[in-house]
């Protein structure tokens, strides 16, 4: 038993293994402090994105604090293991090549103005909103696929930060949180299209109005910043038309998030609209008629006959 305790205490003896002891006992008090901060700092928060913020500035600030402390135990040996960090970064740095290029995506990620939390985004062919951003990977919580319209589906998708330097990064609610939709209605040659046209006009306002006064203000701040055309926010409707039907297409902004939702509610008011014209505007469908409005008489169409 007093061998064991001598030979534990020449093992304490030796400064490698007593300061490889104290860095580890300066690292688990670090990030207790930091767990502790985080808690605290972050429950008077009530915004989500500052508080998702402040954590990770709290604990990034941590991690630096703690390698800066074991570098400051370790720097009078640091000179003599340079050959060998040289030789050993080499290798590790070939074999994780993907993780170097993820950990300088985060950087650029943080510094940038890719995309932060809360966007929604569209990283190596997938989309959705973005809810994590850290060192190796982005967290999205997917929208689409099989769900029709961009609507969340569930799944949790984590996508290497490296993809930033790969594939295109599309945001969809970065400097410019609006998109240009449309909705085309077919409306029946005959049809009173001018009534149609004013109707369409109508409905489309009434419901896309708000949305368009933002994207004014907006696009012109933008138009600030780049070369941008004088782009129309405002609704919008137009038509052609063919050998079946006349086509119109409504035009207009919408929020982002609320696509789904509004192209719902401007249908409705499509349809009321064309209900409330008392026939003179009439939908168009892919079918063919057999038989004429009023009945036919065919004892009648033969006395005509002879």
């Amino acid at each position: 038993m007093e061998n064991a305790i001598q030979n534990a205490l020449k093992w304490l003896d030796d400064p490698v293994l007593s300061k490889l002891a104290a860095a580890l006992v300066a690292v688990v008090a670090v990030v207790g402090v930091v767990q502790v901060i985080k808690r605290v700092a972050t429950r008077y928060i009530d915004d989500k994105s500052v508080r998702y913020r402040a954590r990770k500035a709290i604990g990034f600030i941590g991690y630096l604090l703690g390698a800066l402390v074991v570098l400051a135990m370790f720097s009078d040996r640091l000179g003599r293991l340079s050959v060998v960090f040289g030789v050993a970064g080499a290798g590790i740095a070939f074999a994780l090549q993907e993780v170097i290029v993820s950990v300088a995506g985060w950087a650029a990620v943080s510094f940038g103005s890719f995309y932060t939390v809360g966007d929604r985004v569209q990283l190596g062919g997938i989309k959705g909103d973005v809810i994590d951003i850290g060192v190796l990977r982005t967290t999205l919580a997917e929208v689409g696929q099989w769900v029709d319209g961009d609507l969340y589906n569930g799944r949790m998708v984590r996508v290497a930060n490296s993809f930033i330097f790969k594939d295109p990064v599309v945001n969809y609610s970065g400097d410019f949180p609006f998109l240009w939709d449309e909705i085309t209605v077919p409306i029946r040659f005959g049809s009173d299209l001018d009534m149609a046209q004013a109707a369409l006009v109508e409905a489309a306002t009434e419901v896309c109005s708000e949305y368009a006064e933002k994207a004014t203000t907006i696009w012109a701040r933008m138009q600030r910043r780049y070369p941008l055309e004088d782009a129309s926010t405002a609704p919008m409707v137009t038509f052609v038309f063919d050998e079946n039907w006349v086509k119109f297409t409504i035009r207009y902004t919408v929020q982002f998030d609320r696509r789904r939702a509004t192209k719902h509610l401007l249908s409705a008011h499509v349809l009321k609209a064309i209900d409330a014209s008392g026939g003179a505007v009439s939908v168009a469908a892919a079918a063919i008629e057999l038989f004429p409005k009023t009945p036919l008489d065919i004892r009648q169409l033969a006395a005509k006959e002879g």
